[in-house]
């Protein structure tokens, strides 16, 4: 079953706004800043909008189709988690279980001081602090402090080594903090879908196809795209159109050996959106439950407190007003932040642009499939303007 596109009044929204929503996109396209985007909105389980604006890959001028592939990056991160999770509901995971319960390289961790030294953890880090960005880990793009110089020099981002090879080589380095204490966005998913594997007994690619896409029908759902789909893949522009260092995106049409649980999926906007829905519906699709009501609740209420936010890239992914639960960013004011949102909406998005949000007050998602990466917050905040502008009740 796929979900029933439907006449947006017939769920609360205007259609002339989402037309206009439409059509700002179609304007950034005619500009030259956008290359191509899917957008979709739903609201009480209906689609109210699914429509596509302007070049699947720019240097050949075809059109964007509604059913393209995108590279979703860190938007990989909240489905991994909902399979994080799935061990918990089984019994054979405790979030509380430090990770090297699972992985043994990450006992005895030290964590790096300015003055160049390292001190012993105070304890180690756990299954909840690695779905929460507080195990201490980094990510290199974040900063230039001499551990995320390591990270760079040793080519943490490189899908060139296995997902064992890499928890091993990440183990090795020191910390960025103390686990427990600061959200720092970081590596930790990835980790995450190492101790899955291990605890599976299984590949995480084989994990993630047979407890959640097979379950909840994301057939373009995957590490790499199928040869057949290669002529579907959204392409990115070659130069940055605001003139900056064009980011280079993954190659997804050969199999990498790292199965990235942090940022190597690709989907599709209609297979994302079933995702959503799932999520949105507390764990439940079209009959098939994968996590009970009361988990995906506490996966998306705020799991920081009084944790600090680290200065600089962790900060800006971090809006005022939000704080982070089990793979999402989760909205705790109704005002304070610069986009709208009820309380308790979550969101997340992925470094070739794509995002998304759950409102569910509203009974309400939104998913934007795009690839232009340095251009990402911008079009995040537009949206979301835009979608919330097209809210009648």
């Amino acid at each position: 079953m796929t979900l029933t596109l439907v006449s947006p009044d017939k769920v609360g929204l205007s259609t002339a706004r989402l037309e206009r929503l439409m059509a700002v996109l179609h304007s950034e396209v005619a500009r030259k800043r956008l290359p191509g985007a899917v957008a979709v909105v739903a609201r009480h389980g209906k689609l109210a909008l699914l429509d596509s604006a302007g070049q699947l890959n720019p240097a050949t001028g075809e059109a964007m189709h509604r059913d393209a592939h995108f590279r979703i990056y860190s938007m990989t991160k909240p489905i991994v988690s909902v399979a994080a999770m799935m061990l918990v509901e089984q019994g054979r995971l405790l979030l509380a279980d430090p990770v090297s319960k699972y992985l043994p390289e990450f006992a005895d961790q030290t964590v790096a001081l300015p003055d160049g030294s390292t001190q012993a953890v105070q304890r180690d880090a756990s299954v909840h602090d690695l779905l929460r960005h507080t195990a201490g880990l980094t990510y290199e793009f974040l900063g230039s402090s001499p551990v995320q110089r390591q990270y760079t020099q040793l080519r943490m981002g490189s899908r060139e080594r296995s997902l064992a090879e890499f928890t091993t080589q990440l183990a090795r380095l020191p910390l960025m903090y103390q686990p427990g204490s600061v959200f720092e966005y970081s590596r930790a998913t990835d980790v995450l879908g190492r101790v899955i594997e291990v605890i599976a007994a299984a590949p995480l690619q084989q994990v993630l196809k047979e407890w959640i896409f097979e379950p909840l029908d994301m057939p373009h759902t995957g590490f790499t795209v199928p040869a057949q789909y290669h002529g579907h893949i959204a392409e990115p522009f070659a130069r940055d159109p605001d003139g900056g260092v064009q980011m280079r995106v993954i190659d997804v049409r050969t199999d990498a050996a790292l199965a990235s649980g942090g940022g190597g999926l690709i989907s599709t906007a209609q297979d994302y959106a079933r995702f959503l829905q799932f999520m949105l519906n507390r764990g439940e699709l079209d009959g098939v439950r994968l996590l009970g009501p009361r988990t995906v609740d506490f996966m998306t209420t705020d799991h920081l407190g009084d944790i600090a936010v680290a200065d600089g890239g962790s900060r800006m992914l971090l809006p005022a007003g939000h704080g982070f639960g089990l793979g999402f960013a989760v909205r705790k004011h109704l005002g304070v932040a610069p986009v709208p949102g009820s309380v308790g909406t979550y969101f997340w998005g992925g470094l070739a642009g794509t995002t998304f949000f759950v409102d569910p007050t509203l009974d309400l998602f939104a998913c934007l499939m795009l690839q232009a990466p340095n251009q990402r917050e911008y079009y995040r905040m537009l949206f979301r303007d835009l979608v919330y502008a097209a809210v009648m009740d």
